[in-house]
């Protein structure tokens, strides 16, 4: 392993990972993640979505971006603000909205 890769094995709770608080793991725990290794083969836009249904509420976009931020990290992007995904996230529902 090199000197600039990150083992992500070492994340076993969801506030160790870049952009996440207490209130932000709440939300996961609530769609049904717990652990940061949960993050890897997840799709933040679905995780989003899932969280509007089980709250019953459109959540901030902002929200979306953290997920974003989570699961690339967990993938192996490095440590970035959360609000480094505005753009992507931004670019892609205009997408969908082109799309429909």
């Amino acid at each position: 392993m090199n000197k600039m890769t990150v083992d992500r094995k070492q994340y076993i709770k969801l506030e160790q990972l870049p952009n996440i608080g207490h209130s932000i793991a709440g939300d996961l725990k609530l769609i049904g993640i717990f652990h940061p290794q949960e993050l890897l083969n997840q799709d933040p836009y679905a995780m989003y979505d899932k969280l509007c249904s089980k709250t019953h509420s459109r959540q901030d976009p902002c929200v979306l971006d953290t997920f974003i931020s989570a699961v690339r990290f967990m993938q192996g992007a490095p440590k970035r603000p959360w609000w480094a995904y505005t753009a992507e996230r931004k670019r892609i529902h205009a997408k969908q909205s082109r799309d429909h």
